[in-house]
């Protein structure tokens, strides 16, 4: 199954992401891209007085950078992790499901405290 993807605004970065929606708006979680109003406005854009910026101002975004959200590791696809045996230029997507956080994924306590800490734990960043 191919993941949903992500658009982002090339005035303000906003990025929009179908498996989220913006439902303070009116789009449901599971909208894609395509699917949006003809009416759409970023909605950064819209507030920080920017103009009315509609998907005509987005493009499409691939996240290279994900941050684990226990202990802010990152996981950076240039890099790669070729210690642990990820060869650079691998995406996250292409991880296996057995991936676990290098840092806080090996720490006893934590794994005691609050179980494995995999790709699940780990966010898109936008840098």
């Amino acid at each position: 199954m191919k993941k949903p993807e992500k658009y982002k605004c090339t005035y303000c970065g906003y990025i929009y992401s179908p498996l989220r929606g913006e439902p303070h708006h009116g789009i449901p979680a599971g909208t894609a891209f395509e699917d949006l109003p003809e009416t759409y406005i970023c909605p950064v854009c819209g507030m920080q007085g920017k103009g009315p910026i509609g998907t005509w101002g987005f493009e499409p975004w691939i996240p290279t950078k994900y941050i684990c959200s226990v202990c802010g590791y990152i996981y950076d696809q240039e890099r790669g992790e070729p210690h642990n045996g990820i060869p650079i230029g691998t995406a996250f997507e292409d991880l296996p499901e057995t991936y676990i956080c290098p840092v806080c994924g090996l720490d006893e306590k934590i794994t005691r405290e609050i179980g494995k800490v995999g790709k699940e734990a780990f966010e898109a960043l936008d840098i």
